[in-house]
């Protein structure tokens, strides 16, 4: 099983997850992302694109995982990363879990007929220089941070990691990176089973994108659960409700490997 974190956390924000998995005999790997390790911070937005990042997960499941197919797990960007991955490249995901953030077209399509617009402004924030930096490893970017649900241990955590000069760069070039997403990578479909989890107190992503996420998934099964009273930070704030959900998805995947055209 790969998981893949996102924006603004690191591989340990799956730390109360991984124990209900592995105690059930799943391998887990959770790498630090592009742009997070200290040592994988390439400059310029278009080291961010989106094929960028999923050709990373792919470097990931070949090295450490024999190619595939593995159990493909994302949070946030992570679940940006997971939609495309498992769109360009079925062969290699025996399942999807994508948690939060929705396929990228029910994402940009949502925009046009709900109030996702507004609740996404940050993105257009991220698009300046220097500025989010700057804001970003201040309180008033920690307090933006909690306001979102997360608590304030956490933000102190994540945060404290990109206060070195030049950490929060590649994080804010995920974002910075979304004008060079090409339209036939944002609208792929995936067949490969899949399970979304959205919480009702997410202030990043609307009911509205939350739901045009069915008609992204074709020729597989898919099913779509929503969190009651759970914010954006799904992994750390309701585990245990995670694993409950994800089991038995994944027990179904390995039961009954579905069958690709």
């Amino acid at each position: 099983m790969v998981l893949l974190h996102g924006f603004p956390q690191f591989a340990d924000s799956w730390d109360e997850l991984l124990p209900l998995l592995t105690g059930h005999g799943y391998r887990t790997i959770a790498p630090d992302q592009r742009g997070y390790s200290p040592h994988a911070r390439p400059s310029g937005r278009g080291a961010y694109r989106i094929d960028e990042l999923v050709a990373d997960a792919v470097a990931v499941i070949d090295q450490c995982a024999g190619g595939g197919p593995v159990h493909l797990v994302g949070h946030d960007w992570g679940a940006a990363i997971a939609w495309a991955l498992a769109g360009a490249h079925p062969a290699k995901v025996a399942g999807l879990t994508a948690l939060s953030v929705p396929h990228p077209a029910a994402f940009l399509s949502s925009f046009l007929t709900s109030s996702q617009a507004l609740h996404s402004w940050y993105m257009l924030f991220f698009q300046l220089p220097w500025l989010p930096e700057r804001i970003g490893r201040s309180r008033l970017g920690a307090r933006w941070l909690i306001s979102s649900g997360q608590t304030p241990g956490r933000v102190e955590r994540d945060l404290t990691r990109l206060a070195a000069p030049g950490a929060l760069t590649g994080p804010l070039n995920y974002y910075r990176a979304m004008p060079l997403l090409r339209p036939t990578t944002a609208r792929r479909p995936v067949r490969v089973p899949t399970l979304f989890i959205w919480s009702d107190g997410d202030i990043a992503i609307t009911r509205r994108a939350a739901t045009r996420c069915a008609r992204w998934v074709r020729d597989a099964p898919y099913q779509f659960e929503v969190l009651d009273g759970v914010s954006h930070w799904i992994p750390e704030q309701a585990p245990q409700r995670l694993a409950e959900l994800m089991l038995p998805h994944l027990r179904r995947c390995a039961q009954r490997p579905w069958e690709r055209p």
